[in-house]
């Protein structure tokens, strides 16, 4: 940074696109990504929507993430293996290709089941299963590799801004993804929708054709259990990034509630779908919100202090969260209750509480990812990130299963409640007490020596 960049990086509130001017390759690569990934997320949502009007039936929609669940976890780690050991372009074009091949399997399905529907029938649901597995198998993986790739392509001063983009570039596949899908399902019909997302694909896919290629840095190394091994080892000899993982699960397992937002919109809020759409959006906003605002990033050098308070922050608003219910369920459900049967300052100060948790996930996101990229040595960022994936994967379904239980045994408010204080205290005391080789704790970690 020169003498005069100084004062205008002291300054900035917005978020640094220095990344995109530095790096072409990066800017194409980002801008492909977040263009692909509103697609994908078309496709979630038309998936979701095409098997439940072929079944009528929730639980059949739930499965869809539930077959896939397994496959993608092995993915993470096998993908991730991969990416350390072949030339990451190539990983990242196979990829993609089988992801966009999945994608015209669902416009063929959905197109076979828009005509069977003429004749008064239904397509089978099983084919729709297994094409949305090869597609979530594919994208775990490319997904994997994509992160891994990014310190390749920036100077290292420049990570934590890129990964501060990245809340961007999801904040915008969550929020217009879906909300295109349902006016491309109402409208054009499914078939379309999917067709429209295999469209979108092309930018991303151009994004990683245009990369350079990107070899195994070191010496060569045979593909297999091995390697995964060997990534494993690796993570238990380092406890900044394992502890970033660990801290991420206790957040994700306890700090959750998606799970309980049919029964609010039922119950406590009203509303029902919209109320659901409404606190999900908001989460996003949320997460956009504090990448949009992330210029201060550039200047916070201990990592691990950041994170601890970040989570500690997303912990209050999950408490928040909680206590807006518990204090809700005591209102009579037609006071303040307007259009749509819905009661406002519920639903304003749930909206509030899950921005709030989506903004401070997002400032542990940003550091965390920044830590494992900056830390790990080149020939481990794959298995890392494939490992990362099983963390981002597997955290959410055991909250969803945490909360599930416990509302059904107690209350709706009980699990955010109960997992707000769980999340505080738990990451404020593992934060503190874990120690690295060096003598200093998670809390200790600077960006400026940055050690695994």
């Amino acid at each position: 940074m020169t003498q005069t960049d100084a004062p205008r990086q002291r300054q900035r509130r917005l978020v640094d696109l220095a990344p995109l001017k530095v790096s072409p390759a990066f800017a194409r690569l980002w801008v492909g990504g977040a263009i692909a990934g509103i697609g994908s997320q078309m496709s979630i949502v038309a998936v979701g929507l095409q098997i439940y009007e072929i079944t009528g039936s929730t639980f059949a929609v739930g499965l869809v993430g539930g077959i896939s669940l397994i496959p993608m976890i092995v993915a993470g780690l096998w993908g991730g293996m991969l990416a350390d050991v072949f030339d990451r372009r190539r990983i990242l074009i196979i990829s993609s290709l089988t992801a966009w091949v999945s994608t015209l399997g669902l416009v063929a399905l959905a197109t076979w089941d828009a005509l069977a529907h003429a004749s008064g029938g239904h397509a089978a649901t099983w084919p729709f299963y297994v094409v949305t597995t090869v597609n979530a198998v594919a994208a775990t993986i490319s997904g994997a590799t994509r992160q891994a790739v990014i310190p390749r392509l920036l100077p290292p001063e420049l990570i934590s801004r890129a990964t501060a983009m990245s809340g961007i570039s999801i904040g915008m596949m969550v929020t217009v993804g879906p909300a295109l899908a349902g006016v491309l399902a109402a409208s054009v019909g499914l078939p379309w929708t999917f067709a429209i997302d295999a469209v979108l694909f092309t930018a991303g896919f151009l994004g990683i054709w245009m990369l350079p290629s990107l070899p195994r840095l070191g010496e060569k190394v045979t593909a297999g259990w091995s390697q995964i091994r060997e990534g494993a080892a690796f993570l238990k000899r380092a406890p900044n990034i394992r502890m970033s993982f660990i801290v991420d699960i206790i957040a994700m397992t306890f700090g959750r509630p998606l799970v309980l937002f049919p029964a609010l919109g039922a119950t406590v809020v009203g509303g029902g779908a919209l109320t659901v759409g409404a606190l999900t959006a908001a989460g996003a906003v949320g997460t956009l919100l504090a990448s949009v605002f992330s210029g201060p990033v550039a200047r916070v050098h201990r990592h691990g202090l950041a994170v601890s308070r970040a989570i500690s922050v997303f912990g209050v608003f999950v408490v928040l969260f909680g206590v807006t219910v518990l204090v809700m369920m005591g209102v009579p459900h037609d006071a303040g209750a307007g259009w749509s049967g819905i009661y406002w300052p519920a639903l304003i100060l749930l909206g509030l509480a899950m921005a709030g948790m989506g903004a401070a996930d997002e400032v542990s996101a940003i550091f965390r990812q920044s830590m494992t990229l900056r830390a790990a040595p080149d020939e481990m960022r794959g298995r890392l990130q494939g490992i990362f994936v099983v963390v981002v994967t597997g955290g959410p379904r055991l909250g969803d299963m945490y909360a599930g239980i416990l509302a059904t045994a107690v209350a709706l408010w009980c699990p955010p409640l109960f997992g707000g204080f769980v999340v505080i205290g738990a990451v404020g005391i593992l934060t503190r007490i874990t120690r690295a080789r060096s003598g200093q704790s998670f809390r200790d970690y600077d960006d400026r020596n940055p050690t695994p």
